[in-house]
């Protein structure tokens, strides 16, 4: 009886449409603060390290959150690692053997390197945030996937190369990405930058489906599921999109077909701090890249509608950005003429 009643809680969290308005009442500055204080606290013992950071607090939604910020604080992100992982599975991709020993040793390699280095992948930080989370009695699972930008997953499924978590908060699942919350790698380099990213806490799914699709369908948390096809050819996002919780909504594919004479409309799904003045339009066309302004910008309720009617015809990068960076691109072909559609939005190729 225990467990069936376990199971109807959780699939009664998965339904349910989790939001991070849930905790607007909670000030997540203490846990931040603690978080902060403890910067530095090694790995040799997990308990203690969970108990320092949350044995002040009474809520699950505030122990998550000092967790969350520090691991995003205080683990580097092996982005070498990560490229080397990810060439290796995709040459051993039709060898099950030969991938499994890979996935073993390379296993052993990450937690030592995580121990010892507080350096990881992102199968590391969803570890490490599953681990402390569970030594808090909170309940947290990894979740496996795919992770998309400009470097993966356009248009194709590579193998899965992400991996992030869902934690159960007051009887609902939230999603949540350490790994992208932590920083940045500067290229060639392969320096880490730290600098954290709050909008991969507790994130909206209909945003997170913009990057995150994982195995298993159940854990998009959606009433209403994006296709994987949805999610290989939407408009590109960036860590700007979540940090500014900007959801694009159409059109539905980054790549589109337009003529000079059409107006374009573009749909977003704003928040609430949204300002219309610090909304820029770029368009880039190989090396040059030029700001211009929309034919018009209506804002109704929680959309903001951006209109804009291309001048020539080429291919262009069109990027829309908040604060001068960028938030959503899509890929545009602009013809003299169109001929099975009256609006650009209805044009769209897959």
């Amino acid at each position: 009886m225990e467990k069936i009643k376990a199971i109807i809680i959780i699939l009664f969290g998965i339904s349910s449409f989790a939001q991070t308005d849930d905790f607007k009442q909670i000030d997540f500055t203490k846990a931040d603060s603690i978080a902060k204080f403890y910067h530095g606290e090694n790995l040799d013992n997990l308990p203690l390290l969970v108990h320092k950071l949350t044995a002040t607090f009474t809520t699950d939604v505030e122990k998550f959150r000092a967790i969350y910020t520090w691991v995003s604080t205080n683990i580097d992100n092996d982005y070498g690692s990560a490229v080397k992982n990810q060439r290796k599975r995709k040459k051993l991709m039709n060898d099950d053997y030969a991938l499994g020993n890979w996935n073993n040793t390379f296993k052993i390699h990450m937690f030592r390197t995580l121990l010892k280095d507080k350096k990881t992948i992102c199968t590391g930080y969803a570890y490490l945030i599953k681990e402390l989370s569970t030594i808090a009695n909170i309940n947290c699972k990894i979740i496996d996937g795919y992770g998309r930008n400009i470097d993966n997953n356009i248009g194709e499924l590579s193998v899965p190369n992400h991996s992030w978590n869902a934690v159960f908060l007051n009887n609902k699942w939230y999603l949540s990405d350490a790994t992208w919350s932590s920083g940045y790698t500067e290229l060639p380099t392969y320096a880490f930058i730290s600098d954290y990213n709050d909008g991969y806490f507790l994130t909206e799914p209909k945003l997170f489906s913009k990057s995150h699709y994982p195995l298993n369908e159940q854990w998009l948390l959606m009433q209403n599921n994006p296709s994987v096809s949805d999610f290989l050819n939407g408009p590109l996002v960036y860590g700007n999109t979540f940090k500014n919780t900007i959801i694009p909504i159409t059109p539905a594919t980054m790549y589109i077909e337009t003529s000079k004479k059409m107006i374009n409309t573009f749909t977003l799904e704003i928040s609430e701090s949204f300002k219309i003045e610090e909304l820029e339009l770029e368009i880039s066309n190989g090396s040059n890249r030029t700001k211009v302004e929309p034919t018009n910008t209506v804002i109704t309720d929680n959309l903001l509608n951006v209109d804009y009617q291309f001048k020539r015809t080429g291919h262009y990068d069109f990027h829309i950005k908040l604060k001068d960076e960028v938030v959503v691109t899509y890929l545009i072909k602009v013809k003299r003429k169109l001929y099975h559609s009256k609006r650009s939005s209805n044009k769209i190729k897959i």
